[in-house]
């Protein structure tokens, strides 16, 4: 998708602790009213909508971050029981403007995506630009103290720049840690706050087991 076709307004969808990137999959369960009208009006259109993160909830409204991803609904079900099993599909970063006024149940934006534009350049990333073979002992050793099974056989077979995306979204990060992710600009920018992320909790793991 080009510049000059991406929506300047968007529906977006406000979730806790849930971040993609462009070129990742999203599965989401759709079941509260507002975000069944949300998917039923994208499904009419271009199928496209965007995921934040929500912060404190201040006063009638929710606060949320500035920077989430633009998605295009991939797959469609809808249950027995009136849900909506969709996937979403990442294809750019966006600043979030301001708020639209609405008449929706769901919220609407005005966006920006100039910061992110790289994000729909399809040049893969090799893995021999960058020394993760730490990084990588590190997150398995993350995994494991965490009790958190991963098939890294199965992540190992996406391409490397899928391969960090993921593991920053499957991550059990804070919402603040995967804030952090979702706003790094290169590829450089965002393994060297990965690894940070990382080790920080690795530490703070040990600190509470020897408190215990």
């Amino acid at each position: 998708m080009s510049n000059e076709h991406l929506p300047k307004k968007i529906a977006v969808f406000p979730l806790s602790e849930a971040i993609f990137f462009p070129r990742t999959i999203l599965p989401l369960n759709i079941f509260e009213k507002r975000y069944i009208q949300l998917v039923s009006d994208c499904m009419k259109s271009q199928r496209l909508f965007g995921m934040v993160q929500p912060k404190l909830k201040t006063n009638l409204k929710t606060e949320v971050y500035k920077v989430g991803c633009l998605g295009k609904i991939t797959y469609f079900n809808e249950t027995s029981d009136k849900r909506f099993l969709i996937s979403l599909s990442g294809i750019v970063r966006f600043r979030i403007i301001k708020e639209l006024v609405t008449n929706k149940l769901y919220r609407e934006f005005k966006v920006d995506y100039s910061d992110f534009m790289h994000d729909l350049d399809n040049q893969k990333i090799r893995k021999e630009q960058y020394d993760v073979e730490d990084l990588f002992n590190q997150i398995k050793l993350f995994f494991l103290k965490k009790n958190y099974l991963v098939k890294f056989n199965e992540l190992e077979k996406l391409n490397f720049d899928q391969l960090i995306s993921t593991i920053c979204m499957i991550s059990p990060f804070s919402v603040v840690e995967k804030q952090k992710l979702i706003e790094t600009n290169k590829m450089e920018e965002k393994i060297k706050v990965l690894g940070e992320i990382i080790k920080f909790n690795l530490v703070d793991n040990q600190k509470n087991k020897t408190i215990q």
